[in-house]
């Protein structure tokens, strides 16, 4: 009879953007299902509270202070990682920003789009770059991209993270046939409406734009939920989606 829930225990994944959110639904649930999770995040306090209280709950978590941007402190993080770890499983690379909502593009100010396209593009890009040669070394690494239906099945509130994601998409694609050689799986996961501080702040701008008042209870109703997602990622991460590849999109 088949395990209905995929075996992901001792594997060592490394998630980006793993405080909250999408990341942190994912560091629970994959905590909780016995692998070691390594929380990687800007947001310090989230994220050393988030790997306490699944110590807290008999998992194993650390958590290591991040900005994707940052060339040196990504490549210092994954060295860590081969120092304390000795090998990286799975990376999933869920950090994101989303800036810019509404706006038109003569109003788009330069460096919000800058500050977008180095979180989503430039940040998911440095963290694929160090943790290859750790995913590659065992023979079957496992490389999942958050990507966004935004850019690639339709438009986005905002210019900026439209394109990031439709970027992202285009990084997956191009990844799986250069890793593939080298035992690393690459899938792209499209989140559809999630209820995200991301999301939620997307919505709030969108009605107060027309005018009109923002019920974040009321909102959150119409809005899927980081842990449904989480456990496709924590799916994703186990030897069973070994036959998955390229995108898999969300409600």
């Amino acid at each position: 009879m088949l395990n209905p829930v995929a075996n992901i225990t001792n594997k060592i994944i490394l998630i980006t953007g793993g405080a909250q959110g999408i990341g942190g639904a994912t560091a629970q649930l994959c905590a909780e299902r016995g692998a070691e999770v390594i929380i990687a995040d800007i947001k310090v306090e989230q994220g050393e509270a988030l790997a306490a209280s699944i110590r807290e709950n008999g998992g194993k978590a650390s958590f290591y202070p991040l900005d994707v941007r940052d060339q040196a402190a990504v490549q210092t993080l994954f060295d860590q990682v081969n120092e304390n770890y000795d090998r990286l499983d799975v990376l999933i690379c869920a950090a994101g920003v989303l800036e810019g909502t509404m706006l038109q593009p003569d109003e788009f100010p330069v460096e919000i789009f800058d500050f977008v396209m180095d979180v989503n593009v430039k940040g998911m890009f440095l963290c694929v770059k160090y943790a290859t040669p750790l995913l590659a070394a065992g023979g079957h690494g496992v490389l999942i991209l958050v990507g966004s239906g935004a850019g690639v099945l339709g438009g986005s509130s905002s210019i900026a993270y439209g394109a990031s994601k439709g970027a992202v998409n285009g990084m997956g694609l191009t990844l799986e046939r250069h890793l593939a050689e080298r035992g690393i799986r690459v899938n792209v996961v499209c989140p559809g409406e999630i209820e995200t501080e991301l999301k939620l702040n997307q919505m709030r701008v969108a009605a107060e734009n027309q005018g009109q008042t923002f019920d974040k209870e009321q909102a959150a109703k119409t809005l899927g939920s980081p842990p449904g997602v989480a456990k496709l990622l924590a799916f994703l991460a186990s030897d069973d989606a070994d036959y998955m590849r390229r995108n898999l999109f969300t409600r």
